[in-house]
């Protein structure tokens, strides 16, 4: 019976501290990110959008690629790597603009896609890639 109790009280341990750490503790007030993987590539794509309009208004045009963002705003050689993780960032260059999607390697509830281009409004997806017609990514959602 002893020991019963004492598997009891493990399990009871265990669970515990396996929700303590699955609980994700929003960054600022109005957050939007479900999750520690999701507040990392909602920074690099607000990093990407600062970048490119720095890279814009020093260049009056924006960059082709991530690469030529290095050095511009606080966008560093490392950040131009495509693998972000958890998600696969996609670059597109167009004439008078730009494109990122940010997919999850594996879309769950707390890993959603995201969309951004040049109107810098960020756009998210469940279970999809996002695109320029997906919702606008609201504070809190």
């Amino acid at each position: 019976m002893k020991n019963l109790r004492s598997a009891v009280a493990l399990m009871l341990l265990l669970c515990l501290c396996a929700a303590a750490q699955t609980t994700f503790q929003p960054k600022f007030p109005g957050d939007p990110a479900k999750s520690d993987s999701e507040e990392v590539a909602l920074g690099w794509l607000r990093t990407v959008m600062r970048s490119q309009r720095r890279y814009n208004k020093n260049m009056h045009h924006y960059a082709p690629s991530l690469s030529a963002l290095v050095g511009h705003a606080s966008f560093t050689r490392r950040m131009a790597h495509p693998d972000r993780g958890d998600y696969t960032a996609t670059f597109h260059s167009k004439k008078d603009g730009y494109s990122v999607t940010m997919v999850p390697k594996q879309f769950d509830p707390t890993r959603r896609s995201f969309y951004v281009d040049e109107d810098g409004k960020i756009r998210v997806e469940e279970g999809k890639p996002a695109t320029a017609s997906s919702p606008v990514l609201k504070a809190g959602t």
